[in-house]
């Protein structure tokens, strides 16, 4: 609980919903626990305040944006890959408790593991009350994201991009390979191509076949002049 409120600047309360917060499903297993006991029902509760809040910032932030512009933004600023970012930062992913055979896996370091157990926490520290202090810490944590994500909102949505410029020229769309995959099992590189018309226009690199995809697009919207 203490190094809890040392990271988030939040005191807590309730012991229990903070450990579960950061207790991997596989970990519950192993030790026989309760699955009450595990992140996955916090983190569907947690999923829910943090989109509440962080529509509440943009909202306050972007005043003549639409609610269009609003909800791309939105979409990457509370995906996995920047909630762990977040998490990461704050030294949360350390105290995160998984079993022994998915810790030898590598499982603790997953973009998607970090990113569920922070969504948990914010959904122990909603059940605890804290909803006005959640609401302050969105608010400082935040902002540097949604602006980055506002400045370069082509990176993280290429393969959209990609796909609207293709469908206009050609009823043809993108198609994307995996063409390797490198590195031990917990921590993979994985490089996707991505083909138009049969021929490979770009390829990208990334730590899940999700983000390999995203780079390759983006590669691909610069070389076709798409953005």
């Amino acid at each position: 609980m203490k190094e809890v409120a040392d990271i988030f600047g939040i005191s807590t309360e309730c012991g229990d919903y903070y450990r579960a917060a950061l207790t991997h499903p596989s970990y519950t297993k192993e030790n026989n626990l309760e699955y009450g006991e595990c992140y996955e029902r916090l983190e569907f509760l947690g999923d829910a305040v943090l989109k509440l809040l962080v529509s509440d910032l943009l909202f306050e932030t972007y005043p003549d944006y639409t609610e269009g512009d609003m909800s791309k933004i939105r979409s990457v600023a509370v995906s996995d890959n920047t909630l762990a970012k977040i998490a990461n930062k704050m030294g949360l992913d350390e105290l995160i408790l998984v079993g022994e055979h998915d810790r030898k896996l590598g499982v603790q370091n997953l973009e998607s593991v970090t990113a569920c157990s922070f969504e948990a926490v914010l959904g122990a520290y909603y059940l605890d009350g804290k909803l006005a202090e959640l609401t302050e810490f969105i608010k400082k944590v935040f902002p540097p994201y949604l602006v980055e994500i506002e400045e370069n909102y082509s990176k993280y949505n290429a393969k959209a991009i990609l796909q609207e410029y293709t469908q206009g020229l050609s009823k043809t769309i993108p198609v994307y390979r995996l063409a390797n995959t490198s590195g031990p099992a917990h921590n993979r590189v994985f490089t996707v191509e991505v083909s138009y018309n049969d021929e490979v226009v770009a390829s990208g690199s990334g730590k899940t076949k999700k983000e390999a995809e995203q780079h390759a697009a983006y590669e691909a919207c610069k070389k076709l002049g798409a953005i």
